[in-house]
Formats: C-alpha cells, sequence, structure tokens
C-alpha cells in the first residue's frame, strides 16, 4: 500500500527531527531538488546528504514543529516552526537558541521527496550565527 503524499512529507519531518541521515537520504527522489528560502536551489542526494550532515552538526537540536498540512495531489504544504540552538565546539548555549515561522512545500513523487522548498525569514538564525546577509 503506498502512503499519501502527507504521509510521506511528515515521515520525512520526522527524519529530520531524529536527525536519520539515512533514513533521510532513503526519503529523497534520485534527482531531489532543495529550495532554501533565498530561492538557493541544491539538486541531487549526495549534495543534500553533506547539506544536511552540516546542518545538524551547526544545530544539533534542530527541529521542525509541524502545526497544518494541506495537499492537493503530489504538492504538500506545512506550517508551523523550525527551531535549533546554533552549536559552537559541541557546546549549545541557550543565547544561541532560536525559533522562527516557517512553511516547507513538498513535491512528492513514487513515495519519495523531489522537492523541498523552505519558507522562513533566516535573520535571526544568520544573526545568531554572525553572519551577515546584505
Amino acid at each position: 500500500m503506498s502512503k499519501s503524499p502527507i504521509d510521506v512529507a511528515l515521515a520525512f519531518v520526522d527524519r529530520i527531527n531524529c536527525h536519520d541521515l539515512e533514513g533521510l537520504v532513503a526519503l529523497m527522489s534520485e534527482d531531489h531538488c532543495f529550495i532554501d528560502g533565498l530561492g538557493q536551489i541544491v539538486r541531487g542526494r549526495p549534495r543534500m546528504e553533506e547539506g544536511w550532515r552540516s546542518y545538524f552538526r551547526w544545530f544539533p537540536d534542530y527541529r521542525i514543529n509541524v502545526d497544518d498540512t494541506f495537499s492537493t495531489g503530489n504538492k504538500v504544504a506545512l506550517f508551523g516552526t523550525a527551531e535549533g540552538t546554533y552549536s559552537m565546539n559541541g557546546e549549545r548555549p541557550s543565547e544561541k537558541h532560536w525559533k522562527i515561522p516557517a512553511s516547507w512545500r513538498a513535491l512528492i513523487r513514487g513515495g519519495h521527496v523531489l522537492e523541498w522548498r523552505v519558507y522562513a525569514d533566516n535573520e535571526p538564525v544568520w544573526k545568531i550565527m554572525g553572519v551577515k546577509r546584505y
């Protein structure tokens, strides 16, 4: 029995929240595409595997909190918050914790996530990391 697009998208979120890199990669299509809040695109499972590995190092408690989901065909929209703590040398000082409203669009194909697109204002995160974005 195949899973619904919402089931696949929520399983993807679950793998993110568990920091299960192997499970996360298994849910990506081979031609997976990630699009961040600035519209920057990363294509392919191998590149995204390395991207998530780095992200989980920077934010070892990163998680997505989903409040609402909607779907039409193979498109799923998720709405909620993302949060984490920027880790410096393995430490997670409370002042480096952030939580922001966010939404995601997942395109599902054959039980895999073909595209994962993030909609969020990451400026609070960049400030915590000491990154200047213009």
